[in-house]
């Protein structure tokens, strides 16, 4: 407890300063509440949110390698029948943007330009392969497989 010159005072010392704004707390009956902030509820949430965007974009990322390894498989099922398409028998030039049918003969491939449902009762060939278009970097399409 501490005297001033006018006398004795109750209050301690560290409860008294000449800056009362400053003061974590209300200082006087008109003074605007003050709550202490939850830090743990707060540093919750933040994580909460945190986690929840992290996985939203991970998914995000999944979903494009997803794309990304399909556009990849059918781009190597195009070029391994644009090989076999060119290592086919041809009595023709094929036309860019033209749909063609590959078949296998006496173990041999052959295209046609005759679809598998066209040929009547009986194809001339022995196995329908896939049924594909020409594009203009010269790869197959494929439109229907066996």
């Amino acid at each position: 407890m501490s005297k001033d010159k006018k006398g004795y005072n109750p209050i301690d010392e560290d409860k008294i300063t000449e800056n009362p704004h400053n003061l974590p707390y209300a200082h006087n009956v008109g003074s605007a509440l003050i709550f202490p902030d939850d830090k743990d509820r707060i540093k919750n949430k933040a994580m909460a949110a945190m986690v929840d965007q992290t996985n939203r974009q991970m998914k995000q990322i999944h979903d494009q390698l997803e794309l990304l390894v399909k556009q990849a498989n059918e781009l190597k099922q195009r070029v391994a029948l644009s090989e076999e398409i060119y290592t086919a028998e041809m009595g023709f030039k094929p036309l860019t943007g033209h749909i063609y049918h590959l078949y296998e003969n006496e173990g041999k491939k052959v295209l046609s330009m005759i679809g598998p449902n066209e040929w009547g009762n009986k194809s001339k060939y022995d196995k329908f392969i896939a049924t594909a278009r020409l594009l203009g970097d010269h790869t197959w399409e494929i439109i229907q497989s066996a």
